[in-house]
């Protein structure tokens, strides 16, 4: 799998999510939701008929502790992971549960049982990474999509594929940085701080009153979460 470099922003580090694992909760949601988006991509999303879910290696041995298969299924109702109000979520599992279905992308009902469209492979163990996860839908002629997801740590998810376009808008960062030494040699060219650099490289994505905004929503999720 070829790795790309990639700026991020302080947002793609500290993030509002669902816990308790940003490698077993969160990844696993957010790639539930690139597969969906992926069917609407690539126009197959209205053939949909079912889908099945196949964890391995320590997705599929912590899974149910760490709430894997929740997070898939909320996934591909493609609810949101920042603004879901989390007292609901028993609720929309327990739903799916007693009506067997799951209401794929929001929209599309499609037949849907946890214990046999969830598989936890517990002796396998994918040879990209040890957290993959792969989708497949069944679609309506008998066609079969998949996509297969490596969740690698703190809400970032990488696809087997790589066949996804990077939807983050592409800019020019003032302060491009590879290294801790890269930083601190712009600190000592520009006679600044560190707080101030970071500030002006996220100012290439946001306008100050958008961070201050997002910034403001971390402090109050986090204290809230106290």
């Amino acid at each position: 799998m070829e790795r790309t470099r990639e700026s991020i922003s302080v947002f793609d580090i500290f993030k509002i999510g669902v816990g308790p694992s940003s490698s077993h909760t969160m990844g696993p949601w957010r790639a539930a939701q690139r597969f969906l988006n992926r069917a609407r991509r690539d126009g197959w999303f209205d053939r949909i008929q079912s889908v099945h879910v196949d964890l391995f290696g320590s997705l599929a041995k912590t899974g149910r502790g760490h709430g894997t298969d929740i997070a898939v299924m909320l996934g591909l109702m493609d609810a949101d992971v920042e603004a879901i109000d989390t007292t609901t979520i028993p609720g929309i599992i327990s739903e799916i549960k007693s009506k067997q279905v799951l209401r794929v992308g929001g929209t599309r009902e499609v037949p849907f049982t946890p214990m046999t469209h969830i598989g936890f492979h517990v002796t396998k163990t994918h040879p990209g990474h040890p957290n993959a996860l792969t989708f497949r839908a069944q679609l309506e002629g008998g066609e079969e999509m998949q996509g297969t997801f490596f969740s690698v740590g703190g809400g970032f998810v990488v696809s087997e594929e790589q066949d996804e376009p990077i939807a983050r808008q592409q800019v020019q960062l003032p302060f491009p940085i590879e290294l801790a030494a890269d930083a601190l040699r712009y600190c000592e060219e520009k006679g600044t701080n560190l707080p101030t650099l970071v500030m002006q490289n996220e100012l290439a994505w946001r306008t100050m009153p958008e961070i201050r905004e997002r910034l403001r929503r971390i402090a109050s999720t986090m204290f809230e979460c106290v």
